[in-house]
């Protein structure tokens, strides 16, 4: 190979190199946002099946005690 072939073999090699590195912090990033997508959507709807029977119950109790 020629100097000037060469050159531009190192030139892409480098940016090759360059372009890997922005391509992991990006999939990482996409990976923590996604988890934290699931967490926030997980977590309330878990609170909610605890919740919501608790209060169903309460809200039942107090109409039975109304006489109804």
């Amino acid at each position: 190979m020629n100097e000037e072939t060469q050159k531009r073999l190192t030139a892409l090699e480098t940016r090759r190199e360059q372009i890997y590195v922005s391509v992991e912090k990006t999939r990482k990033y996409f990976l923590w946002i996604m988890w934290g997508t699931i967490i926030m959507f997980v977590v309330p709807l878990i609170g909610l099946a605890i919740v919501i029977p608790m209060f169903m119950t309460n809200y039942v109790g107090s109409l039975s005690g109304l006489g109804l």
